[in-house]
This record gives structure tokens, sequence and C-alpha cells, in this order.
């Protein structure tokens, strides 16, 4: 090999349709899990979004795409093997696997647009030769999960996917979930234009391993850069005059950020930012073109400086026992609520189960965050910090579960107007005047929960009808005195839970009812039609009749059981419970049109229940 091209290195700044089209990338055998959260994939397409609506503005001709703001996704790393021209992945691999499931989303939402609307970015997705199709990301484990996304919006998991595939299909659902409506027909095309033209990336190129990995090592380990974190602190330390006052404050300060980053290693800055926009941000960027940060902007992506020019008038910090009393007491106050909203999010902590629910289905960590820490006062006791934070995250999730019944999305561009003026409105209320104020706003929400009798699973939505049949069965297994609750669905340590349809997929066996096969289909999937079964009990008998099947629920989760009427005989004191009786449960020995129809108003009463 020519030596000189063995120690070249190229760099330059692309654009994604540059980087993708036509291209092959192999991803190394170090870094081969895709590792990406929730947060992370709803950060980008916030960002993403945001940038693009501050430049769009409807009626623009197409060209006009072209002089729109940039968006710098950051670097990627490649080691290209100057023989084979073989390209290799070796930094960038994340990022590049979440464009791919953006650019899959944005696809499948053009299949219903006419053809002169329709953007071309397939061949970003994957190429064709000799008539085959492969996935410009080469990866034989991804690539059936891929092609699952790519042709019908969905990807059935089974227990042997490894951690990629699982946090692929979750985050194609996350994409879906928090894409904004603003982003409509209309807006899509110019959106895509661009996505894959004005979003940058800079591409750095070697032509051996070794300067590979040494590019990537000296990104990763040797940035000297301070963190927004570090820079506060300096200020912050700075403003206490007395030496030893400043060293105990300082001694606080490392105390509270090896706390948080036992967490997450991003935790300080993500405590920061929703302290700061919780308790004491007062303005917000407009929702029109050529609009300037505000302060829930500028918290975002400097709360440093932010901080530095707003701490005399926002936080009333003049002097030096300002500074002092302040992160003396109130600083390591909220680091400890926010510690324990943390763990409240990831383990169902009794008194804060709402924290825990709306980790797994509610707004946007940007918004979620602030909301829940802006009705807490210095000073609170333990059990009224308790109150609010669960008060607000009821809330929170009544919010996100009436939308997504009536299929309507809440991504953080559409809602941040609205759910800004709640963080203003929760600030110093008392538990008493939370309570006001949250079910003022709950009777606001134009959503109501009648959408539920035409609601039903889609490509789309998979992800909050199993969190929604998880809240269900929880509920009526609490009803009965059951010692189970939601993480027993949503995450048990055994099987996991499986969405199973009481109608088996064979048209042929309802045409006494439906003439059209997909009519059919739509009452299959009716949210009344389905049910949570442990993975391989529900894989088992899955393509039985309703009445074969009906006999298995028994043994099955109570909300399955109450289908078959020998409960009801067994189990005498069900419907003595007037909770239970509320609800008005009835056995179903067949499944017909009007059965769904039952079990539909069924679901619409629990929701009405659980969330009363």
């Amino acid at each position: 090999m020519n030596q000189n091209i063995k120690n070249r290195i190229e760099a330059s700044d692309t654009s994604i349709n540059s980087l993708l089209k036509g291209q092959k990338f192999y991803i190394d055998y170090f870094q081969r899990e895709y590792r990406w959260g929730e947060s992370h994939i709803k950060a980008l397409v916030e960002d993403l979004t945001t940038t693009f609506l501050k430049a769009y503005t409807p009626g623009d001709d197409p060209e006009a795409v072209a002089g729109y703001d940039s968006y710098y996704l950051g670097p990627v790393v490649f080691s290209t093997n100057p023989e084979t021209a073989k390209k290799s992945i070796i930094d960038g691999q994340q990022r590049i696997t979440s464009i791919t499931l953006l650019l899959i989303y944005l696809n499948n939402r053009q299949k219903a647009f006419s053809e002169e609307e329709r953007v071309e970015i397939s061949e970003l997705i994957f190429s064709v030769k000799h008539r085959v199709k492969s996935f410009n990301m080469t990866d034989a484990e991804r690539e059936p999960c891929l092609r699952a996304l790519f042709e019908a919006g969905a990807y059935e998991l089974s227990e042997h996917d490894d951690e990629t595939i699982k946090n692929m299909v979750d985050r194609y659902d996350d994409i879906g979930d928090c894409f904004p409506d603003e982003v409509d027909e209309k807006a899509m095309p110019y959106f895509i234009d661009w996505f894959v033209e004005n979003v940058v990336i800079v591409q750095i190129n070697a032509f051996s391993d070794e300067n590979a990995y040494t590019i990537f090592e000296t990104m990763n380990d040797r940035g000297l850069n301070l963190t927004p974190t570090e820079m506060l602190k300096g200020f912050v330390l700075s403003k206490v005059a007395d030496p030893e006052k400043r060293n105990e404050i300082n001694e606080i300060w490392k105390g509270g950020m090896q706390q948080l980053h036992a967490v997450d290693k991003n935790a300080d800055q993500s405590f920061f930012q929703a302290w700061f926009r919780g308790r004491y941000a007062m303005s917000i960027r407009p929702g029109k073109a050529g609009s300037k940060n505000q302060d829930f902007e500028q918290i975002g992506s400097r709360f440093h400086s932010w901080f530095r020019d707003q701490h005399v008038e926002l936080f009333g910090l003049d002097s030096s026992a300002d500074f002092y009393r302040f992160f003396k007491e109130e600083f390591p106050f909220f680091i400890k609520w926010y510690l324990i909203y943390k763990n409240a999010s990831t383990h169902l902590t009794a008194g804060l189960e709402f924290i825990h629910y709306i980790h797994h289905w509610g707004i946007a960590v940007s918004l979620r965050e602030p909301m829940v820490l802006a009705p807490i006062a210095y000073g609170d006791c333990d059990a009224t910090v308790r109150a609010k934070m669960n008060r607000v995250a009821q809330y929170i999730e009544t919010f996100t579960v009436r939308r997504s019944v009536n299929n309507k999305k809440f991504g953080q561009t559409a809602i941040k107007y609205t759910m800004f003026g709640v963080i203003k409105a929760l600030r110093y209320c008392s538990v008493d005047e939370l309570n006001t104020v949250l079910n003022e706003f709950a009777a606001e929400i134009p959503q109501k929960w009648d959408g539920v009798r035409w609601f039903k699973l889609n490509g789309m939505n998979r992800k909050f009808v199993k969190h929604l049949l998880c809240r269900i069965s929880s509920h009526v297994d609490e009803l009965v005195g059951k010692d189970t609750s939601y993480s027993n669905y949503f995450s048990p340590k055994g099987k996991p839970f499986e969405i199973e349809h009481l109608w088996a997929n064979k048209f042929e066996d309802h045409q006494d009812e439906f003439e059209q096969i997909m009519d059919f289909h739509t009452w299959r999937h009716n949210i009344g039609a389905l049910i949570l079964l442990p993975n391989g009990t529900n894989q088992s008998f899955n393509s039985d009749h309703y009445v074969d099947k009906l006999g298995h629920y028994l043994k099955e989760n109570t909300y399955a059981q109450t289908l078959h009427r020998e409960y009801y005989q067994k189990n005498p004191n069900f419907l003595k419970s007037k909770s239970i009786k509320d609800l008005g449960f009835e056995p179903h020995d067949q499944l017909k049109k009007a059965d769904i129809v039952q079990r539909n108003e069924l679901v619409q009463r629990i929701c009405e229940q659980i969330w009363a």
C-alpha cells in the first residue's frame, strides 16, 4: 500500500445528502451497540424542527430553503481501506443510526403524499444493486429491523433481539411521538429538503485504522473546554468574597456534582436547565420567523451566561451574602429533589408513581422536568414536595394520554408555549392552590375521553398502546387487591408483555360482518380488541379463534380474565366493589363488532377512573 495514501487524512463539511447518497458504511465491532435514549432523539428532533420552523414561512418558494439557517450536527470519523474502498464508521455511529431512523420516519410520512409533493430520500436509506436492496448502514443484525421499519413502519420485537434493535425500535417510535404537528403536509417537503441539504456534518476520513482511532481518541479524551456547569461554578465562587465561605460553597458544589454524575454524566447540565427554567425563566421565544431566543432557549444553550446576566433581576442575588446563602441552602435543596425525581422516574416509588409513568409516556424532558420543579419552594417539607411533584406529573400524564387517545401529538414545538404558561402558573403554589390550578388547566384540554371509542393500534403508536394497556391492566389488578403494579407489565423481571389481538389475523373468519379487509383490520386494532399477554404465551396462540383462546385468558391478568364468563362465577365479590361496579364489566362469550364497541366503552370508563 502506498504509504502516502495510508497516512492521508481528509476533513470536509458535508450535507446528509452527500454523506449518505450511494454510500455503504460498516459498523466497527467495538462500537456496534446503538445506545441513544429517548432524551437524545427527542432533543435532536426538537433542535432540528425548531431551527427549521424559525426560517420557514408558508408559501416560500422551494428554492428559498437554500437560504434557511444551517444546523451543525457534529463530526463523524471513517476509516477507508484505500484498496477496497470499504468504509468503516469509527466515530459517529449513534448519529448516523439516528439520522437513518429519522429518514425512514420521514419517508413513511410521505407515503400518503401525492407524487408531486414527495421528496425522494429512499436512496439515502438504501441502495439497489443487481435488483437487491441493501441498507447504506451495513450490519446483518440490523437489516430485518431496518427493513420492517422502512416497509411497514413497525418491527415486532422478539426475546432474541439485542439492546441495539430494541433501542432502534423505541427511538423510531419516539420520533413519531415528538415530531411536531407544525411540520405538516405542506411544510414536510421543505423540511426534508432542508434536512438533507442544510444540516452540516464534518466528515473526517482516514485511510488507515491507526490514524482513524487516533482521531477518535483525540476527540473523545482530550477535550479541555470548560462545560457550562464549570463556568457557572467559577462565576458563583467569584461572587463569594470570604475565602472560608467560598471553600464551603466549593465543597457543597463538588458533592452535588458527584451525586448528579452518579445518575448520568450530563445530569448536572440537565439539573440546571430544569431548575432555572422551572423556577426563574420569564420569557420564551415567539413562534414566528426571525424571533430571538429568550430565557427558555438561553437556559437551554448557555445557562451559565444567562445566570450571569439575570442573577440580580430574577434571582435577587446582589451581594456576597446573597450568593453564599443561596448556594448553601437552596442549591443543595433542589439537587436533593431533582435526584429523588430522577430515581422515581426509573423506579416505581410510592407517592411518586406518576413520575414513573411520565418517564415512559410524557412530554419532552425539556418541558417535563421544569414543570415538576416549578411549584417546589425552598423550605417545603418532604410530604409537601412529594405531593406537588406527583400532582404535576399526574397532570402531564393526563394531558399526554388524552391527546394520544385522540391521535394528537405533543412534541415540544407544538405545546411549549402552552406548557410554559403552565410552568409560570405553578410557581409558589401551595398544594391546595396547585390542585386548583391544575384542575383548571385539565378542564381546558380540548381532547376528551370519548376519543377512546375510536382509538386503535397503528404502526406509529405501539409504544403508547402498550403504556395504556399496562396502566389499565395494573389498575384493574389493584381494584381486586392483587399485588401487582405498572412495572410488572411494562418492565417485568421475567418474560416481557406484548400486545395481544383478541381476533386472529384471519379476515375469512369474519366475513359475516365485513365485506372489506381494511374494515376488518380497523376493527381488529381497536383498543377494546387488545390485551397484554406474556411474550411466548401471546405467540403460541395468537392465530387461534377467539373462542378457542378464551379459556387461556382465565390464567392471565384480571383485565384479560374479565372476558370469560367463568371469572365472574368464581369471583362473586368482583362486582361488589363500587369502583368495579361503576366500570360495568361484562363477559364476552364471542367477540363481534358489538362486543368490541362495548369493550371500547369499558376502556373509556377505566381511563376516566384512572385519570379522574
